[in-house]
């Protein structure tokens, strides 16, 4: 299967037995339709949790915001919440990660909003 969504959080590293080690992520896949006879657009988002057992070393690219192409097979983890409602969430075995779109830095979302308000402020030069 193939999916293809945006990381929602940094990706993390966790040992298991064995020296084993699993990089885990989640990714929200967004979608939308317009009902028929309405002009208004629904938008629906869906939250996956991605497992990846190959490499660690990925988990340095793998940050917020960065858009990715999946390979793998989907999953559903359901259990019984302390709500005693029945629960689920869809995971992804990954096998194969292809990196669309890099996360943007933070130092250049804080730089360019500077700028923003930086322009913002200063009146024009202009004489008329």
């Amino acid at each position: 299967m193939e999916i293809t969504g945006r990381i929602v959080k940094d990706a993390s590293v966790f040992k298991v037995k064995e020296n084993r080690e699993v990089v885990n992520f989640s990714i929200a896949v967004n979608d939308s339709y317009k009902p028929k006879g309405s002009t208004e657009i629904k938008k629906i988002v869906t939250y996956i949790d991605c497992s990846y057992w190959l490499s660690s070393g990925l988990v340095q690219w793998l940050k917020k915001g960065t858009l990715v192409q999946l390979f793998g097979r989907i999953g559903l983890n359901v259990y019984i919440g302390n709500d005693a409602q029945a629960h689920g969430s869809l995971t992804f075995h990954t096998s194969d990660i292809k990196i669309l779109v890099f996360a943007q830095a933070d130092n250049t979302k804080a730089a360019a909003a500077a700028k923003q308000d930086k322009t913002a402020d200063e009146p024009d030069d202009l004489p008329f």
